[in-house]
């Protein structure tokens, strides 16, 4: 790989100081910055990821998702009338129908019919995370995707992107291409002339500074590549333009943007605008009208008319994300003057480092959209601008054209990809686009089809009919942990970002604050825990640096001290200094956990009076789940988050007496972050951990995993939940909700000893009695059990031994003489000691 360098003055002037804007908060406002709460989960305590040892444990997974059991499968779940982050966009310029969506971590997908239906193309891929997409201009067939996404939010960049990849048959197929190193990549430009000649637009790595960012060149297809435009570690290219008619001339809008765990800056005196019109070789800044380099400026959009390329737009962002001015030029880039774009002046809301682009109509120069917060249109070269977003949801990245003189022309942006026939005027959602990005979901123990989720930018949303496209949001914000009472569903929760907590007791119709008493100068991470006590659900518990008690689900009280290490602890102060995952045991209601984003898990054993810390022989890693077995009381188990640096690290640990030994179960494991953990009730030797890259099972305990089924995306996983019904159903990161039946055959039970028996009750629901109903297959012992959602036994009946054929038995919705609680409940039968599956049986009050 052969560079050129920029030798500019303006790279010497580095020496003005930076202006860092704080990521950290404790009001629980949520502030106007990206914030870094994917990324430090994942890189503390060093700060940063190490790349190699995430590969190598996609590489794990890889291997182990090949040798799943192909029968067990995945099912999708939706949703897809939500949408999500769709990065970029690419139009079939033979067939506007024919539209392909690079989604922040949902991959590549393509419509054939104008949008009304996605395929998937990606999920398979060492990374989902897209951010630009290419046709070639000769042979559309033929499709670049840009791996890791340009803008500097959100969970995608946390690992960044691996490189260039391309398909020669629209996307079903495809092979990597190099410049692995790039970090991310915002534009791809194919030589009208000359297939073989691309050039990409590189912005490089994030979190750290680096060489390999710029513009990249190839003139062999890919094969090999130069970089040709260098400006220095910490700049990169965000958006490339190449004329059609003079394709040796192209302009490379480079912009300065680093990011630190507590900080960043995204703007500096190297951004700026280049040319070069010998395909690359050479290089120039451009000036001419445009602004002149500056310690203020931020990111910028450019763009040019394919009929009349002599006409192009620039379009500036200041440091602080304000909108700071487009430029036009009508002599291609020799001269520019400012547009009459007062009425823009609030189109960036003030982070125009978030999306910064603009479009030129494709036949007509006049005819201009500024994209950024919302879209707005000028039908007159810019002396004049009005609002054309319409009905779309905010935050625009993408926008792309049809051919003609009337074009076909889609938007995408953080809700997914909208159309419009009538030249922006009137915009239409689509549908179809499985690409949420979900950070934790909830269920209702007694609705098996309801979920519910909250939503990176989409809010809590819910389905209660377990359809695909009937999600509706039922409150605002970035969606995070919903509840949903286990015997009155009707009463849920929903939380925004920080721990912005609201109540409803009539299905979501209305809401109140749910945070009364919490401490105003509490610290709150963006992803604040709430939870149920198990054995009380009317005592819900919700976490700051302290502990909070609630038994009326509104109002709080503290338990404990502060049981983190304070503000900004830990090395680099990577953290908030707050409790991350809550859990109370099933057994005892005065036993309760808390794990905390500086590594530290805590443990009461009398209901908040005394804490212990019990993590000295835990790794320094951010806890994100403390989970207990639902019988016995002293066993427990975490899981980390983070990466090893030079010695192996397990992600999951086991104690069996309170936390004073702990035991990494993490077995043959791929090394990679775990989220969350499952503890099958009714065999709670077999356990279910959701990682970043996949979801896995172990039936001993965890001496050996296996990964979990066939056909769940290559995506991180950021939650589970296990409905009564034994359904697992998965929360990923840009692919929406996938759920799993737990009592389908695996290659670890033979389906020669799998017992198929199902019991069926009637009346159900049922009040104070039922009849449960099943047929035996085969003669042997029976038994016949029901459970409580936390897998505690309430009633069992040992029938003996057993003829084939119809049995029936009564159940009184009873335990130990005292009539049960309503909510949910599930029975099993069992032949011959080998249990079947569960059937939910619902007690009403």
């Amino acid at each position: 790989m052969r560079r050129h360098w920029i030798a500019a003055a303006v790279v010497a002037c580095l020496g003005a100081g930076y202006l860092w804007g704080p990521l950290r908060s404790t009001d629980p406002t949520p502030p106007k910055a990206p914030n870094p709460w994917f990324f430090l989960e994942r890189a503390y305590p060093q700060g940063k990821i190490p790349i190699p040892v995430w590969h190598e444990a996609q590489a794990r997974a890889a291997e182990m998702r090949a040798a799943a059991p192909r029968a067990a499968t995945w099912v999708f779940r939706g949703p897809t009338n939500i949408g999500g982050r769709v990065t970029d966009l690419a139009v079939d310029p033979r067939d506007g129908a024919i539209v392909y969506a690079a989604a922040a971590e949902g991959g590549v997908l393509r419509s054939t019919d104008s949008g009304q239906h996605w395929l998937p193309l990606f999920d398979d891929l060492t990374t989902l995370s897209v951010g630009a997409l290419a046709l070639d201009p000769v042979d559309p067939d033929v499709v670049y995707a840009g791996t890791g996404e340009v803008n500097p939010g959100g969970g995608s960049v946390a690992y960044g992107g691996v490189g260039l990849y391309r398909s020669s048959n629209q996307g079903l197929a495809w092979e990597p291409l190099g410049l692995e190193g790039t970090g991310s990549i915002g534009r791809i430009r194919i030589d009208p002339t000359d297939s073989d000649r691309i050039f990409v637009a590189a912005m490089g790595d994030l979190w750290s500074k680096g060489q390999e960012r710029g513009v990249y060149r190839t003139t062999n297809g890919g094969q090999s590549w130069e970089q040709v435009l260098f400006v220095s570690d910490s700049t990169g290219c965000v958006d490339l333009i190449q004329r059609p008619d003079q394709p040796n001339t192209l302009f490379a809008a480079m912009w300065e943007r680093i990011r630190r765990p507590g900080s960043y800056q995204y703007g500096g005196i190297t951004c700026g605008v280049y040319r070069t019109t010998d395909g690359g070789d050479s290089w120039s800044l451009v000036s001419g009208g445009l602004p002149t380099p500056s310690s203020q400026r931020g990111r910028i959009g450019i763009s040019l008319c394919n009929a009349q390329p002599g006409f192009m737009h620039a379009i500036y962002a200041d440091r602080a994300g304000n909108f700071a001015g487009l430029w036009r030029s009508t002599d291609g880039g020799t001269s520019w003057a400012r547009t009459n774009d007062g009425d823009l002046a609030g189109m960036y809301s003030s982070y125009g480092w978030w999306f910064g682009n603009v479009r030129t109509h494709p036949t007509d120069p006049n005819r201009i959209f500024a994209v950024g917060f919302d879209v707005y249109r000028s039908t007159n070269g810019g002396a004049s601008w009005t609002f054309a977003s319409d009905i779309m949801h905010v935050d625009h990245h993408g926008f792309e054209f049809g051919t003609g003189t009337n074009p076909v022309m889609y938007c995408g942006n953080d809700g997914g990809v909208y159309r419009s026939t009538n030249g922006g005027t009137a915009w239409a959602k689509l549908p179809d686009l499985p690409i949420t990005q979900f950070y934790r979901i909830a269920l209702d123990a007694t609705n098996v089809n309801a979920l519910y989720g909250g939503a990176q930018d989409n809010g809590t949303i819910r389905t209660l009919s377990g359809g695909l496209a009937d999600w509706t949001e039922v409150y605002g914000g970035d969606g995070f942990q919903p509840l949903v009472h286990p015997t009155t569903p009707n009463r849920i929760w929903a939380q925004y970002q920080y721990g912005v907590l609201n109540y409803s007791a009539n299905g979501g119709a209305s809401w109140v604050s749910a945070t009364n008493g919490i401490g105003g100068s509490d610290r709150h991470n963006w992803n604040t825990p709430v939870r149920f006590d198990p054995t009380n659900p009317s005592r819900l518990y919700y976490g700051t640096q302290r502990l909070y008690r609630s038994t009326n689900g509104t109002s709080w009280t503290a338990i404990s001290p502060d049981l983190t290490g304070g503000p900004g602890s830990g090395s680099q102060g990577q953290v908030y200094g707050t409790i991350t995952t809550i859990a109370v045991s099933p057994q005892d209601a005065n036993l309760i956990w808390v794990g905390t984003d500086d590594g530290r898990v805590q443990l009461t054993t009398n209901g908040g009076t005394n804490w212990s810390d019990l993590s000295l022989a835990l790794p320094d890693r951010w806890i994100t789940a403390v989970r207990t077995d639902p019988t016995d009381r002293e066993t427990a188990y975490v899981t980390i988050s983070g990466f090893r640096w030079d010695s192996p690290l397990p992600h999951v640990f086991r104690t069996t007496n309170l936390g004073l030994q702990w035991t990494a179960i993490a077995g043959n494991l791929p090394e990679a972050p775990a989220n969350d953990l499952i503890v099958d009730p009714l065999d709670p030797d077999r356990l279910f951990v959701a990682t970043d890259v996949g979801v896995f099972e172990s039936f001993d305990l965890g001496t050996a995993w296996q990964a979990l089924g066939s056909n769940l995306p290559n995506v991180v996983v950021t939650a589970l939940e296990l409905h009564p019904s034994r359904r697992l159903v998965a929360a990923t990161y840009g692919r929406s909700l996938w759920s799993y039946d737990i009592d389908q055959p695996s290659s670890v039970v033979s389906s020669e000893t799998e017992v198929t028996v199902v019991p069926t009750a009637s009346p159900n629901p049922m009040r104070d009695r039922t009849r449960l109903r099943f047929d035996l297959p085969r003669a042997g012992a029976c038994r016949v059990e029901v459970f409580a959602v936390t897998g505690r036994r309430v009633w069992v009946s040992e029938l003996g031994l057993r003829s084939a054929g119809r049995v029936e038995v009564d159940w009184s919705a009873r335990e130990d003489g005292r009539a049960l609680a309503g909510g949910a409940y599930f029975a099993r039968v069992s032949l011959d000691g080998r249990p079947g599956p569960a059937a939910t049986l619902v007690v009403t009050p």
